[in-house]
């Protein structure tokens, strides 16, 4: 369960036991309804990560949109947009063992995150892991309901794949760019996981084939 469950839960469960005393149990039914979808959605579960040498998570939970190729400064990318409903888990999960290299934060609009616009001007969080051998981008996108994005970590720190770092708060987008000779593993329409459903798969380099070469993808459940 993520904190920010209990936080939006806490008042409504005491605005029910207000509501009860002052007029009748059945009114306090609504804000106890209300709570209950709260500490549901802030759900937090654990996953199985894989470990294939390569492998690319998914960085939240919902439906593949969009597979397609794109150039960002000068560079050939594949990128791949999955819609989280508010049904889905929202916590979100790095794609890749490694190092953060950035992380920037962009002001912006609250389109509909299905929109295909909404990947450049909606607000968003962009961050680049550099691991494995590869950098992967992802991006956290607010949609038309959200309008919180959470990330927990900084500039420098070292991360396991399929490890928790951030969240982003009711209907939402993540995109993630990869580079565009890796093998995607999903197609549109598909249901992912996240850190336990792989997207993508890298190609193999000669740092991680070689004998007693280290990883960072020993993944977080």
């Amino acid at each position: 369960m993520v904190r920010d469950g209990y936080f939006y839960a806490a008042p409504l469960i005491l605005v029910a036991v207000l509501v009860g005393w002052l007029t009748s149990p059945l009114w306090a039914l609504i804000p106890l309804l209300l709570a209950g979808f709260f500490l549901w959605f802030f759900r937090d579960p654990d996953r199985i990560v894989p470990q294939t040498r390569g492998a690319i998570v998914s960085p939240g939970d919902g439906k593949v949109t969009d597979i397609s190729d794109i150039v960002v400064n000068g560079a050939k990318h594949k990128r791949i947009s999955i819609f989280l409903n508010v049904f889905n888990v929202h916590v979100n999960r790095s794609p890749i063992g490694g190092v953060i290299r950035d992380v920037r934060y962009q002001k912006g609009k609250f389109l509909n995150a299905m929109a295909a616009n909404s990947a450049d001007e909606n607000e968003q969080n962009i961050v680049t892991v550099e691991g494995e051998g590869h950098t992967v981008i992802f991006k956290q996108i607010a949609g038309l309901i959200a309008r919180r994005i959470v990330f927990t970590r900084k500039v420098g720190d070292t991360v396991l794949r399929g490890e928790r770092v951030g969240l982003i708060k009711f209907g939402s987008r993540v995109d993630v760019l990869m580079d565009s000779d890796v093998q995607i593993a999903v197609k549109l329409g598909d249901h992912v996981q996240g850190a336990a459903t792989v997207l993508a798969y890298a190609p193999a380099t000669p740092e991680l084939t070689a004998p007693g070469a280290q990883t960072l993808n020993a993944g977080a459940r």
